[in-house]
């Protein structure tokens, strides 16, 4: 009895044994993975680092020449208006041997080409007959131009968390590697805007530069971009084009549906492909691109119109006074005479070109409609009561055009005096006047879409002021 008991005891010892030897032996080999896998984690997260570590600091733009080198304040602005456009240009690699001289959105946090920014910027640059950079910027967007027609909303090297980190650690973003499209906005939607942009853009240097060559070889490429423009709308019976949210330049907020601001930009597109085609003696494309445009512009007005007081709605769903619509249907002649009279005046008692021309939207979206990481790094504000000098700019245009050249001469020193104050353009302007800025952001400096439409809304009110002056010396001598 005693020797069955000591043997089974020994073979429950045996057992148990090699139980927590095999139990050691796992947790032995678990350990080491892990240690190892840590190891290898932290050797590529420290050479990640050490790469963006390794670029050259970021170093300030700004201008900071003599103000008594120049004849007035706004000279010396538009000079740094001028030097703030000309860093965004830059060549690019579309393949290891095809460079192209394209146009980037900033320089601190945007050092890549996007297709909405060119597509404002171009008007300044087609202003000054910079050509070049503007043809090849959109010979390089229509090199990635899907078979479907789709543009890209932005030609990039290197993906939103690499960016996000050269900015932080004050680094250059490098512009050696490949361009890459992408095809859709930060929160997976595709850009409308974006699109009409980059056709408007293409046909407005075409007609000013008289590159006939240029809309010889891209004419089939840019109606293949609008036939897949025209196809975004909810369902065959609707006019208006329908938009996702977080999906057009105020991409902070979930503005979604037929939006205003999209729909003007769309409207502006069609009018310059009937033109286009006029031009091209293709009349049957002419008259459809015209009946669409006169469709268009009639949906907008009964269905966004508020006759009392006087502005068109940002959509079927929200009836904020948001700027960038109102402004650019005046600027684009979509809005009439009496449309436009009542929105200005309507935009000035709402005190919106103060204290920076020109404040986003009145009343501030709500707050459930702004981006969550927008909120939670202290930029809720960045599409709200926020002020984006290109706003500042069409609305100089549009009180121009309204022939309120005073008014216009009123808002445009306000823009030059901020731009003498920080010495470049920045990107927006809190609700204090400053640049806007948080722990994790600092706003775009340059940014070369503001710089451009500040320099073409000069030269628009500047030939304005002088055509004025020349029929003044007329009546003058008349009456002489």
């Amino acid at each position: 009895m005693n020797c069955t008991w000591n043997f089974r005891k020994k073979i429950k010892g045996t057992g148990e044994y090699r139980m927590r030897s095999q139990t050691g032996q796992s947790g032995f080999w678990s350990g080491a993975l892990f240690g190892m896998l840590t190891g290898m984690a932290s050797l590529i997260s420290f050479q990640y680092l050490t790469r963006i570590l390794r670029e050259p600091r970021l170093v300030s733009k700004a201008v900071f020449s003599e103000e008594d080198r120049f004849e007035n304040r706004e000279n010396l602005a538009m000079f740094i208006v001028a030097e703030s456009l000309q860093t965004g240009i830059r060549t690019r690699y579309l393949t290891r041997d095809l460079g192209r001289k394209v146009l980037h959105a900033g320089y601190r946090n945007f050092r890549e080409s996007w297709a909405r920014d060119f597509g404002f910027a171009a008007y300044g640059l087609v202003a000054v007959e910079q050509y070049e950079v503007v043809r090849e910027t959109l010979e390089a967007f229509f090199w990635h131009q899907r078979a479907d027609g789709q543009l890209p909303v932005k030609l990039h090297s290197m993906g939103v968390v690499t960016r996000f980190l050269h900015s932080v650690f004050e680094r250059e973003q490098p512009t050696q590697k490949i361009l890459k499209p992408k095809y859709v906005s930060g929160h997976g939607a595709p850009s409308l805007d974006s699109q009409a942009l980059v056709i408007i853009a293409a046909l407005h240097y075409a007609s000013q530069s008289e590159d006939h060559s240029f809309l010889e070889a891209y004419w089939p490429r840019i109606t293949l971009a609008m036939k897949w423009l025209q196809k975004c709308r909810r369902d065959a019976d609707s006019l208006l084009l329908y938009q996702e949210a977080y999906a057009d330049w105020a991409d902070s907020i979930a503005r979604e549906g037929c939006i205003l601001y999209t729909n003007v930009v769309y409207w502006k597109s069609l009018t310059e492909m009937a033109r286009t085609a006029a031009s091209l003696d293709h009349k049957e494309e002419a008259v459809r691109y015209l009946a669409e445009a006169e469709s268009i512009s009639r949906a907008i007005n009964e269905r966004l119109w508020i006759p009392d007081p006087g502005y068109y709605a940002t959509s079927d769903d929200l009836d904020n006074l948001s700027s960038d619509g109102n402004l650019l249907a005046i600027v684009w002649g979509l809005a009439k005479p009496e449309q436009t009279e009542r929105i200005l005046k309507v935009m000035e008692e709402a005190g919106m070109a103060k204290p920076i021309p020109t404040r986003v939207v009145h009343p501030s979206y709500p707050m459930n409609m702004v981006a969550l990481e927008n909120r939670l790094g202290g930029l809720e504000n960045y599409h709200t009561d926020s002020s984006w000098l290109w706003l500042g700019a069409l609305h100089v245009i549009a009180l121009t055009q309204n022939g309120d050249t005073e008014k216009a001469g009123q808002i445009f020193e306000r823009i030059v005096d901020v731009i003498v104050r920080d010495r470049q353009v920045h990107e927006l302007y809190g609700p204090d006047g400053q640049p806007l800025s948080s722990i994790w952001y600092k706003s775009e400096a340059p940014l070369i879409w503001n710089a451009g439409m500040i320099l073409y809304a000069q030269q628009l009110h500047e030939k304005q002021m002088r055509e004025n002056t020349d029929i003044l010396s007329v009546f003058e001598g008349a009456k002489e």
